[in-house]
């Protein structure tokens, strides 16, 4: 790693951390006891505003469209770095990914680092970044030009272990409709167009084409609707369908293969087929290199060892993010008991002492990777010029 944070600014970050601590615990633990869906989240961003407006953060800039999102800014500086934040729930089960541990710790990171924006010559610009455990919320942001101007981009997810430079795997997922014609199964089965058939033809299809599929290449399915009794020709049948990949690239030749799977199904049964994507395609991660290891070093410091390395876990959003803007997406690491995400028992973890220990160190740790990028000279001019060809 070349350089170090100033002493001055170092400090400044820490008291900032400090003096910000009680707010935000006190942030991750309303989120953790009022969790809200995705696209429901007006309570969490109504919290996450307030705090916004007592740091002195401006909100007269363009606003995102959802009504749950939410961007605002201090500092003018050339350097504008971005700070994700997420804060919806899971059905039945609330906050079983962690997310209010991710929404106080990286907007405690802003905050942070805002007390140093000045002498770093940054602009600090926070996104309420709803959504991201269905539609994925960043990819519309990105759509509406929220990120434009961005040099770097940062946030950190909640887990039972610390890591950062790990990658996420590319996510896409459908609605298939097969369409045919209504008939007696018994008396006149010869006047329908089975649209079962047409779905069974084509999850065989997809069966066989696992055997060329790369293995790291995954297809998920469910049947939707099948039709409703067994004495009627089922005019309608529909399925919803995941592949995740370890690249977009690999993704969308994936969905093309798949797709041609459905298509024969169609064909072969005289069917028509409806698709619909269910939501944005989220894009594999890319940890940026200087960044990851900026916490990395930082968190040592805190007494936690972060792996620079690691397997492609799950999906996010933040994968869109980081193929315009370098970013860190750093997994914070908090006693769970073993549990896995997406169950009540990670849920429970979220609102312990051990997972407040992680915010005040994560959000430390991404205010102090920011404030070593805009310091560092080379670094500086490589993601002025990152944001000169993505403007």
């Amino acid at each position: 790693m070349t350089g170090a944070t100033d002493v001055r600014v170092e400090t400044l970050i820490a008291e900032a951390v400090d003096r910000w601590r009680p707010r935000m615990l006190d942030l991750s633990h309303a989120l953790h006891a009022d969790p809200e869906l995705s696209g429901e989240e007006h309570r969490a961003a109504k919290r996450v505003r307030a705090m916004l407006a007592e740091a002195g953060f401006r909100f007269d800039v363009p606003q995102p469209a959802a009504p749950t999102a939410l961007r605002a800014e201090a500092g003018e500086g050339e350097l504008v770095a971005v700070f994700c934040i997420e804060y919806d729930a899971l059905p039945g089960i609330g906050h079983a990914c962690g997310h209010n541990v991710n929404a106080a710790a990286t907007l405690g990171a802003a905050l942070a680092l805002a007390s140093a924006a000045g002498p770093l010559g940054l602009t600090v610009r926070v996104l309420g970044t709803p959504a991201e455990e269905s539609h994925g919320g960043k990819v519309d942001l990105l759509e509406e030009g929220m990120f434009d101007g961005a040099a770097m981009a940062f946030m950190v997810h909640a887990s039972g272990e610390d890591a950062v430079g790990n990658s996420s795997l590319a996510l896409g997922c459908w609605d298939l409709t097969f369409h045919g014609r209504a008939a007696h199964a018994a008396t006149a089965p010869e006047d329908g167009v089975n649209a079962l058939s047409a779905l069974v033809v084509a999850q065989t299809a997809v069966g066989l084409l696992r055997q060329q599929l790369p293995r790291d290449v995954v297809v998920s399915q469910v049947v939707t609707d099948g039709g409703s009794a067994p004495n009627v020709i089922p005019d309608r049948a529909s399925a919803r369908l995941e592949v995740r990949a370890p690249r977009r690239d690999q993704l969308d030749a994936a969905w093309a293969a798949v797709r041609r799977c459905f298509e024969a199904g169609a064909h072969a049964t005289g069917c028509t087929l409806d698709i619909e994507r269910s939501g944005n395609v989220f894009a594999d991660l890319r940890q940026d290199g200087f960044l990851a290891g900026a916490y990395a070093e930082t968190m040592e410091r805190r007494g936690r060892s972060v792996p620079l390395r690691g397997d492609a876990i799950a999906s996010t959003d933040m994968g869109n993010v980081s193929h315009r803007v370098p970013s860190i997406h750093p997994m914070v690491g908090y006693d769970v008991g073993g549990a896995a995400h997406h169950t009540a028992e990670f849920a429970l973890a979220g609102a312990g002492s051990s997972a407040d220990l992680a915010v005040v160190d994560a959000a430390y740790g991404l205010a102090a990777a920011a404030a070593r990028a805009a310091q560092d000279p080379t670094e500086r001019r490589r993601l002025l010029e990152s944001v000169a060809r993505h403007p």
